[in-house]
């Protein structure tokens, strides 16, 4: 089971890799790492899956869609393009697909954030004005988990 915690900030180099952070490294496992990378379909950042968990999407997905059906066909084929496989290095690095980076204007910049099961790529420009305030946080807390009453409450 994988789950990301933390944010990262990191500076492609000159061939435009990232250093897969340790924390994250650690929660992969040893061995060789295939990995997801996709634009997120309602943010300006892009999602990276290790890749049982984007099995796991992908089995989702499917479940849902009717290959006879032309717009689940249009979304199937919109939301392949927007993806890649890639893998870490020997060096621990990763390299995301120019056309990727472009399309959530990161530069030189960017933040690995760890998001449960998957981790996003921001720009780190984006990130730093996406913060939503303590309250702001406090009060979509309230709106999403505020009514179930079961008492497991995260503080």
């Amino acid at each position: 089971m994988f789950t990301f915690i933390g944010d990262f900030a990191c500076r492609t180099d000159a061939k435009g890799r990232v250093v897969f952070p340790s924390a994250f490294k650690k929660g992969l496992g040893e061995g060789d790492v295939r990995l997801v990378v996709r634009k997120d379909l309602f943010e300006s950042c892009l999602v990276i899956y290790p890749f049982s968990v984007w099995e796991e999407e992908l089995s989702r997905i499917r479940a849902k869609l009717n290959p006879y059906n032309r717009e689940h066909n249009r979304f199937l084929r919109n939301f392949f393009r927007g993806s890649a496989e890639v893998s870490l290095d020997g060096n621990g690095r990763f390299l995301i697909p120019k056309r990727l980076m472009e399309q959530i204007d990161a530069a030189r910049e960017v933040v690995l954030l760890g998001v449960d099961r998957c981790i996003e790529v921001w720009s780190k420009e984006v990130y730093d004005e996406e913060d939503l305030s303590r309250e702001g946080l406090g009060d979509l807390a309230e709106k999403i988990l505020g009514e179930s009453g079961s008492g497991d409450e995260i503080r």
